[in-house]
C-alpha cells in the first residue's frame, strides 16, 4: 500500500500590495466675479497693446514705409513725365500742396538712400520717408532747403546720415531737374553754422536725430552746397513764423489726439462686450469672436500712439 504525501501549496512571502489611494479630486475654483474678469481682460488687452505697439514700430513700420515709397515713386515719376511736378509750395494748378505730396527724389548711393521726398515734416508725413520743410525752398533752388528724415522707425532712411564726410556728393531731382550737392560737414547743437549762402547759391540741410536707435537725444545737421547753378526759387506761402510746431525737429503731432481717444474708446467698449460674452456664452466662443476685434483695436491705438512720438525717431 502506497502512501501519498499531502499536497501543499507554495508559500507566498511577497509583501502585500499597498493600499490604493483614493482618486485625487480636482480643486473647485470659485467663479470669477465680473470685476475680476474685467481686470484680467484689461491686463491681457494692455499686454497685447504693448506687444502690438512694439511690433508695429520695429517691424510693420518698415513695411509701411516701403509700400508708401512705391506709391510716391510711381506718382512722382508720372508727374515728371507729364511736366507737372511741383516747383513751389503749390501744385501745377497753384493749389497748396497737401502734406505728403511727392516733391523730389533724394539719392545718396554711399548710404544706400534712394528715397522720394514728400512735402511736410510732421510725424505722419515722415512715416512715408524724408520730408521737405514747408518754410524753405525746394532742393536745388536759390536759398536754403531743409529735408528731415527718421533714423530708426519707418525704414530709418537717415539712420547713417552722420557718417557722411566733407566732399562727398549726392543728387536731388525735382521738377526743375537734377542738382548735385557736395557735403560741407556734420554739426550738432551748439556747433558753428556755415557762412550764409551768397546770392543765387543753393544750400541743403539734412536733419536727423542723434543718439541710440528709438531714443533720440538731439538733432544732427548735414550741410551741403550745390555744385551747379541754382534753379529759380518758387513761391512760398509758409514762413518760419507760420510753420506749425508739429513740423519742427523732434516735434510730436497732437493734432490727431482725437483719433487716439476714439481708438481707446473702441478698445474699452470691445473689452466690456467681451466680458459680457464671457459670462453668457463661455470663453471659447468669446475668444473666436472678440480676439480679432481686440487685436484690431490694439492696432488702431498703437498707430495713433506712434504719431505722438518725435517725428525724427
Amino acid at each position: 500500500m502506497t502512501l501519498f504525501a499531502p499536497r501543499t501549496t507554495p508559500r507566498d512571502d511577497s509583501p502585500p500590495p499597498p493600499p490604493r489611494r483614493p482618486p485625487r479630486r480636482r480643486p473647485e475654483y470659485a467663479p470669477l466675479s465680473p470685476v475680476q474678469v474685467f481686470l484680467r481682460g484689461t491686463l491681457v488687452s494692455v499686454s497685447v497693446l504693448v506687444l502690438v505697439f512694439l511690433i508695429n514700430l520695429s517691424v510693420v513700420s518698415h513695411i509701411g514705409h516701403f509700400a508708401s515709397q512705391q506709391q510716391l515713386r510711381d506718382t512722382f515719376r508720372a508727374q515728371l513725365s507729364a511736366g507737372t511736378a511741383p516747383v513751389s509750395e503749390g501744385d501745377f494748378e497753384d493749389h497748396l500742396l497737401d502734406d505728403g505730396a511727392p516733391v523730389a527724389l533724394l539719392s545718396i548711393p554711399q548710404l544706400g538712400i534712394d528715397e522720394v521726398v514728400s512735402e511736410g515734416t510732421t510725424s505722419g508725413v515722415l512715416m512715408q520717408g524724408p520730408g521737405h520743410r514747408r518754410d524753405t525752398v525746394l532742393p536745388g533752388q536759390a536759398g536754403v532747403s531743409v529735408l528731415m528724415g527718421r533714423t530708426a522707425a519707418f525704414g530709418g532712411p537717415f539712420g547713417r546720415l552722420q557718417t557722411l564726410q566733407p566732399g562727398e556728393t549726392f543728387t536731388v531731382r525735382t521738377g526743375q531737374g537734377e542738382q548735385e550737392f557736395a557735403v560741407l560737414g556734420v554739426r550738432y547743437a551748439g556747433d558753428p553754422t556755415p557762412p550764409a549762402p551768397v546770392k543765387g547759391e543753393s544750400r541743403l540741410i539734412l536733419l536727423s536725430a542723434r543718439g541710440a536707435p528709438y531714443l533720440p537725444s538731439g538733432v544732427a545737421y548735414v550741410d551741403a552746397r550745390a555744385t551747379g547753378d541754382a534753379f529759380p526759387a518758387g513761391a512760398r506761402q509758409t514762413t518760419s513764423m507760420t510753420l506749425p510746431p508739429q513740423a519742427r525737429p523732434l516735434a510730436t503731432d497732437l493734432t490727431t489726439v482725437w483719433a487716439l481717444v476714439f481708438a481707446l474708446q473702441f478698445l474699452v467698449l470691445a473689452e466690456f462686450v467681451a466680458v459680457w460674452a464671457y459670462r453668457r456664452v463661455g470663453w471659447q466662443k468669446t475668444w473666436v469672436v472678440f480676439a480679432p476685434v481686440l487685436l484690431l483695436g490694439s492696432v488702431f491705438v498703437s498707430d495713433q500712439l506712434i504719431r505722438l512720438l518725435p517725428n525724427l525717431l
